[in-house]
């Protein structure tokens, strides 16, 4: 057996499950459920009708790198959406569809690390533990940077030592964060775009949060927008990974691409003709759908920004929360142990919510997660409402 599956730690929810067996709520409320963040508005009728309409497809093995039209689409959006100039994305040589952006934030980095080279993979801390695991199973040494209320909960990455940089192989990071919502600024993209020329390692950024933000006139800015501006206009050392599941709210659909670096991507390709993950076609057409179109994307950001103002106005009173600066989850501290206040939530109100420190690591003595919950609002409006009483309630009981 591969001895670096030995290194894997369990899951965030496996933990979760155990630490709520044997709980039995003493209310009869039906159960809501906010520890996953798996959207629950409808998808798009263009995304149904265009996925049902190509079933013919599933006679037909799909390509890796995917239709032409898709990756078109997918050029398109990008430029579109970030203000870079027409043509800089080649859909031929810079963009790859992917089956979602977890399998390929995973199986990205078996391309980019040397695990021969003493490797480091540095990433946020708290954040999404897939980075951890591809790190791992790549043979390398994870190197967390602490996402704290004092930074705004964006690494302070001048903080970081030359031997760490001089070790890393792969950067990853995530605009707006997983679980913090913090959306990390251009000035600091392209100061870590000069790092990663000085150093040589790879930036891959999981942006699969940053079509929901707040303020229609300032979207999160890019990766690839942020090296467009300063005139990296190849993308050098630069990887961005998008996905539907959030933009679009079709987490089953599985579709993403990965953009940037036509040399990475290369090499990427290289690896998943072996690797054999591949979109069926008829997700394929769906998605060059979905992609094509903002209407249904500017409506899912006006739900959630419902959903936010309604659940802040009933919350902040009891506890220390905030609106973040994007995605769909708060980030409250807490006045007792976050494991303490999830058992007790789920037996006094029938609410799961995560607690923090699941998804964060203990470094030098300090749990960033530690006595802050991960509440994602993706339920209807209605329920969102009801459970923020529900946590108001067992707060003010406490």
């Amino acid at each position: 057996m591969n001895p670096n599956l030995d290194r894997l730690l369990p899951y965030p929810f496996e933990r979760l499950a155990a630490l709520l067996a044997g709980v039995e709520p003493a209310s009869r409320s039906a159960r809501i459920i906010l520890s996953i963040g798996e959207p629950k508005h409808a998808p798009p009728a263009l995304v149904t009708e265009a996925l049902t309409a190509r079933l013919s497809g599933l006679s037909v093995y799909p390509t890796i790198r995917g239709l032409p039209e898709l990756r078109a689409a997918i050029a398109g959006w990008l430029t579109r959406r970030f203000d870079l100039l027409a043509g800089d994305i080649d859909p031929d040589r810079q963009v790859l569809p992917v089956n979602g952006t977890r399998e390929a934030l995973f199986s990205f980095a078996q391309t980019v690390v040397d695990s021969g080279r003493d490797a480091l993979v540095a990433m946020p801390n708290p954040g999404y533990q897939i980075y951890e695991g591809a790190a791992l199973l790549a043979g390398a040494q994870p190197h967390y940077l602490p996402c704290t209320e004092e930074n705004r909960f964006v690494p302070d990455f001048d903080a970081v030592a030359a031997d760490v940089w001089r070790r890393c192989r792969l950067l990853y990071i995530c605009s707006p964060g997983n679980p913090t919502g913090a959306v990390i600024p251009r000035a600091t993209l392209q100061r870590l775009i000069a790092m990663a020329e000085e150093y040589d390692f790879v930036i891959a950024v999981d942006e699969c949060y940053s079509e929901i933000y707040f303020d229609e006139a300032t979207p999160p800015v890019g990766l690839l927008q942020a090296a467009a501006a300063m005139g990296h206009r190849d993308y050098r050392h630069c990887i961005v990974f998008h996905s539907l599941s959030k933009r679009s709210s079709v987490p089953g659909l599985r579709s993403g691409f990965v953009a940037g670096d036509a040399r990475i991507i290369e090499r990427y390709l290289l690896y998943r003709t072996y690797h054999g993950c591949v979109m069926p076609l008829h997700h394929q057409y769906a998605s060059i759908a979905a992609w094509a179109d903002e209407d249904h994307v500017t409506a899912n950001r006006r739900d959630y920004r419902e959903k936010f103002a309604a659940v802040l106005g009933i919350l902040e009173s009891s506890l220390p929360v905030s609106r973040p600066d994007g995605g769909f989850y708060l980030w409250p501290s807490l006045p007792v142990e976050d494991t303490d206040f999830t058992r007790g939530l789920l037996a006094g109100e029938n609410l799961v919510v995560l607690p923090g420190r699941y998804l964060a690591r203990e470094v030098n003595g300090l749990n960033p997660g530690r006595r802050r919950l991960r509440i994602a609002l993706v339920p209807p409006l209605a329920e969102c409402v009801e459970a923020a009483w529900r946590i108001r309630r067992y707060v003010e009981s406490l």
